[in-house]
This record gives structure tokens, sequence and C-alpha cells, in this order.
């Protein structure tokens, strides 16, 4: 088991985030906070835990009075507060918005070549959970392109030992602490 705290600043707008984070076997839990500017100042905590193959069982997030519990069940479908999401039906993670954390587990499992996801993703402050369409691709054993299908956005991620995002073009970058427990 791995147990670490990480952190990350915003590069092109202000943000903040650290979480704890806990990787055991082929399984991450994680709880953690991020802050933000934009659209207007937030807060926003969360409660991230994967199951087998760092597929997401759930999402705890609130922000401000909102919150949101995202759950996977195992056939595939996603409920939003008990709500079925049909939307998002298949998808095998969640993404919240802004979180250098979430783009850990497409990146973990990719085992040499592009995959395309569908994704839970969870817009920040208003915690919307919508349909992201995003592809993953190995670039080498340190980094990953991440190309949003629907959108033109494009990034090529520096990924630490473990998977977890060291960089993020134009949203973030890991403050150096080298924390372990």
């Amino acid at each position: 088991m791995s147990r670490r705290l990480v952190a990350w600043r915003g590069l092109e707008e202000w943000l903040a985030e650290t979480c704890e984070v806990e990787l055991e076997g082929d399984r991450l839990q994680a709880t953690g906070v991020q802050l933000g500017a934009e659209p207007h100042p937030y807060r926003v905590d969360y409660e991230l835990t994967t199951g087998a193959r760092w597929v997401t069982d759930r999402l705890f997030v609130k922000c401000g009075e909102r919150a949101l519990d995202l759950r996977r069940a195992g056939d595939g479908s996603w409920t939003a507060n008990g709500e079925p999401q049909p939307h998002v039906e298949g998808a095998l993670d969640c993404d919240l918005a802004f979180s250098p954390l979430t783009n850990f587990m497409p990146a973990r499992r990719l085992a040499g070549e592009p995959v395309d996801h569908v994704m839970a993703w969870v817009s920040v402050p208003d915690l919307a959970v919508l349909r992201s369409e995003q592809r993953y691709e190995p670039i080498d054993a340190s980094h990953v392109r991440y190309i949003g299908l629907d959108s033109d956005f494009t990034a090529d991620l520096e990924l630490d030992e473990d998977g977890l995002v060291v960089r993020y073009p134009r949203l973030a970058e890991r403050v150096p602490s080298g924390a372990r427990a």
C-alpha cells in the first residue's frame, strides 16, 4: 500500500488542490479539496473510491450547499444522488472538472494503445454530471496525451511512477513535496 499527500497549483487560472491518495493493488481511495476562482470563488471537498482496475465506484463532492453522490454500479449504470444518469451509462470513470487526480484512472489502465472513454464529467462549481468523450494515448512511460473528443482540447500529461499527474499543461502542476506515509 502507498499513501501520500499530493498538491497541485493552477497554471493559467487561480487553482489549488490537495488530496491524500491511497493506492493498494489496482484500487485508489482519495480525499481532497480543490479551491478555485472561476467562474467565482469556490471550494470543493471530495472523496473518490475506485474498485478493481481503478474503475470508479463512487465520487462524493460537496461545494457550498450543493452535494453530489455519484455512483457507478457493476453493470455500468450511474446514479447521482440516487437518480439514474443514462447519458453516462457504460462510463468506467468520473472526471472532476479542473482536477488532475481523475486523469489517473484512464491513464493508469493504458496498455500501449490509444483508448476512447466516455466519462461522467462533474462540472464545478455547479456539480452537474455531463457526458464527456475523451481519448488517452500513451506517449512514453511517463507521458500520456489527453484528447477531448467533444472539444478541441489536447494536452500531454506528465505522470509520476504511480501514474498520478505531475504536470497538466494549461491546468496545473504538482507542488513538490515528496510526502509519503
